[in-house]
């Protein structure tokens, strides 16, 4: 629904934050994105991979493959500190940026 180049902006910031809570695997952060946006975000699986890999490699987060008995094995990914850090900032400069646009927009302030 929303442009590609606004989620490609927003991806690994959405990334960060279902992660502040705790371990995910890629699957389901993915599911997640598309059912808090009400369907209006959604995200190819495997398009997610890349950035999950660009974000460990940042040092954002760490992966660690775990396996229960009768399902497939997965990788889980956790928030570092350096990356609750990072989200931190992003948040401030997303709030900043929505504002911004909604004061040229005319719209309310965020």
């Amino acid at each position: 629904m929303f442009n590609r180049e606004l989620k490609k902006g927003s991806t690994e910031l959405l990334v960060l934050a279902l992660l502040e809570s705790r371990p995910r695997h890629g699957y389901e952060l993915g599911k997640l994105i598309e059912s808090r946006s009400e369907g209006r975000l959604q995200f190819r699986i495997g398009s997610l991979y890349p950035i999950l890999c660009r974000l460990e490699d940042k040092g954002l987060i760490t992966g660690k493959w775990m396996e229960k008995p009768g399902a497939r094995r997965r990788r889980f990914y956790r928030l570092t500190s350096a990356g609750r850090s990072v989200l931190a900032a992003q948040r401030t400069v997303w709030r900043e940026f929505i504002s911004a646009v909604n004061q040229v927009l005319g719209g309310e302030h965020a």
